[in-house]
C-alpha cells in the first residue's frame, strides 16, 4: 500500500470517527447533514500543515487570527436551519470553503461570502461545484445581490445580526448564528416573519467569533 493510499485511508477513518463521536451523539440529528459532512473531506479545507487535526473536537486556527469551528457547530449550525433541496443559502465567513462544500449537498444553491482574500482564494481552489457562489467583501454586509435568501447562516458568533444582513432573509426564512454575550458563545436560530425577526439560543457551545460584528458602544458620561 503506498503512503498516498495510506493517507486517504487514515481521513477516512477520521471522518468516520468525527460521525460516530461527535456529530451522531451530539444532536446534529439530520440524516442529510450528517451523511454530506461524512462525505465532505475536511483535510482539504484547513491549511495543509493542519490536515492531521482537521477533524478535532475544537477551532482550528487560519492566517489573519482567524480560525474556523469545530465539526459539532457546524453541524448543529446546518442542523437546526433545516436545509431544504431547493434553498437558496447564504453563508457567512465561508473561510476556505467546508461549509461551503457541505451546503452545496444540502441546498439548491450557496452563496458563500468571506471578506480575507486568501481564505476566499483557498475556497475557490478546493470547490468547482457549480452550486456555489463566492463573493468577496465584508462580512457584516452579506451579500445583498443574490438576496432574498431562504437560509443564511453565519459560520460563527457574533455580538449582533446587523439588520442589512435580515434584509437579506427571505419572508418565512431562517438564520443561524452564534451569539457572543459578555464573554460566552451560544448557538442561536432565527426566523424572519410579517410581524419582524427574533434569535432564540438552543446550544451553549464555544463557537468560533468573526470579526466585524461588535455591537457599538453605548456613550457614558464621566463621572
Amino acid at each position: 500500500m503506498t503512503d498516498s493510499m495510506q493517507t486517504r485511508s487514515d481521513f477516512e477513518a477520521m471522518r468516520h470517527a468525527m460521525v460516530v463521536s461527535q456529530l451522531r451523539t451530539s444532536a446534529v440529528s439530520d440524516p442529510r447533514v450528517v451523511t454530506a459532512m461524512g462525505d465532505v473531506p475536511r483535510e482539504g479545507f484547513v491549511p495543509p500543515a493542519q490536515a492531521n487535526v482537521a477533524y478535532r473536537d475544537a477551532p482550528l486556527p487560519l492566517a489573519g487570527g482567524r480560525a474556523i469551528n469545530a465539526p459539532l457547530i457546524t453541524g448543529r449550525l446546518l442542523t437546526a436551519a433545516e436545509i431544504q433541496p431547493t434553498d437558496r443559502v447564504l453563508l457567512v465567513g465561508a473561510a476556505m470553503g467546508y461549509a461551503a462544500a457541505v451546503l452545496a449537498r444540502l441546498a439548491g444553491s450557496v452563496v458563500a461570502l468571506e471578506e480575507d482574500p486568501t481564505l476566499i482564494a483557498a475556497a475557490r481552489d478546493a470547490i468547482a461545484d457549480t452550486k456555489v457562489t463566492f463573493v468577496e467583501g465584508p462580512l457584516n454586509a452579506g451579500s445583498p445581490d443574490g438576496a432574498p435568501y431562504d437560509v443564511i447562516v453565519i459560520d460563527g458568533a457574533v455580538e449582533s445580526v446587523p439588520d442589512a444582513i435580515v434584509e437579506q432573509l427571505a419572508p418565512g426564512g431562517r438564520l443561524t448564528t452564534g451569539l457572543v454575550d459578555r464573554g460566552v458563545t451560544r448557538l442561536a436560530l432565527g426566523r424572519r416573519t410579517e410581524g419582524g425577526f427574533g434569535l432564540i439560543d438552543f446550544a451553549d457551545l464555544d463557537c468560533i467569533v468573526l470579526p466585524g460584528f461588535a455591537r457599538p458602544k453605548t456613550f457614558q458620561f464621566a463621572r
